[in-house]
């Protein structure tokens, strides 16, 4: 097998985190991707894996290697789609990575459709709350819910976040409305571990406000069905309830007061003179299922 190819079977183990997955992947037996990976660390004479029976990890000079060789392996695959004419199509797999919440209720309902327009296409879609690092954990494209920052990789907007502070009619008649954000002191607000202090924006200008939780959890998903059972006011994007809003199960508390304006829903991927079709294809799928309103706006 050639320098390149060797190359290109450490991308796919490093990527898959798994030589047994990249074999299968690349429709070789195992013991050709582990004579590869051998052959190429001789003639690099480093160490690029670190194997052990349950598991591959990569080595600081692997990752450093990889992030050197991925961009130019994608471009040598568009170059050989671009003379094989099948550069207008996309195919091959796409990595994709979002946040847990948002990828079952947002991103997965349409893999389908998208799927069914691009019959070449495979998507491999890992959901985990986790900043991934896009070159060197192999991620075509990582869907992220924070502020635009600047940064080496391009960044899409999709949507605004919109988060409102809520509670269920339940609580609310039971507890009563809260008139002012003091209020809240006297009120069951509920936040997941780490979830730091509720940044707001209102009729006085932003402010900053630290609730103390009255349920103790690690999960955000927990926190969602607390306040929809009626435990307590939080802080919740639109896009998590808006269903929930729009049918009464929830209701908004202190509407005039909303969290920061300047976070987005955004898709990021490695800046690259020539944006493989599948990453085109797939941003602007998502470009067109959430804008310029968003469906879960819509319904408010």
């Amino acid at each position: 097998m050639s320098e390149l190819g060797d190359l290109h079977i450490f991308a796919k183990v490093v990527a898959l985190r798994s030589m047994s997955e990249a074999a299968r992947s690349l429709g070789i037996a195992p013991a050709v991707v582990s004579k590869s990976i051998k052959r190429l660390e001789e003639s690099l004479g480093v160490r690029l894996l670190q194997r052990t029976t349950r598991r591959i990890t990569v080595t600081e000079l692997g990752q450093d290697y990889y992030k050197r060789i991925a961009n130019a392996l994608n471009d040598l695959e568009e170059a050989t789609l671009l003379v094989s004419g099948q550069a207008d199509e996309a195919s091959g797999l796409l990595r994709v990575s979002a946040p847990t919440s948002f990828g079952r209720m947002h991103i997965a309902p349409h893999l389908g459709t998208f799927m069914q327009s691009h019959p070449r296409l495979n998507v491999e879609l890992n959901l985990s709350d986790d900043i991934v690092d896009v070159i060197a954990d192999g991620y075509d494209i990582a869907v992220r819910i924070t502020e635009p920052r600047d940064s080496s990789l391009i960044g899409r907007k999709l949507a605004r976040v919109r988060r409102v502070l809520c509670a269920s009619r339940e609580y609310v008649a039971k507890y009563g409305y809260p008139q002012t954000i003091d209020d809240l002191k006297t009120h069951r607000c509920l936040q997941a571990h780490g979830g730091g202090p509720w940044h707001l924006e209102g009729p006085e200008g932003p402010l900053t406000i630290r609730p103390e939780s009255a349920l103790l959890t690690n999960s955000s998903e927990v926190v969602r069905e607390a306040t929809i059972s009626g435990l307590g006011i939080a802080l919740r994007s639109t896009w998590d309830v808006g269903e929930e809003l729009h049918i009464g199960k929830l209701v908004r508390v202190l509407p005039s007061y909303e969290g920061s304006r300047n976070i987005w829903i955004s898709a990021v991927f490695a800046s690259r003179q020539h944006v493989p079709m599948k990453i085109r294809a797939f941003v602007e799928y998502l470009v067109a299922l959430y804008g310029p309103r968003a469906p879960w706006d819509r319904m408010m």
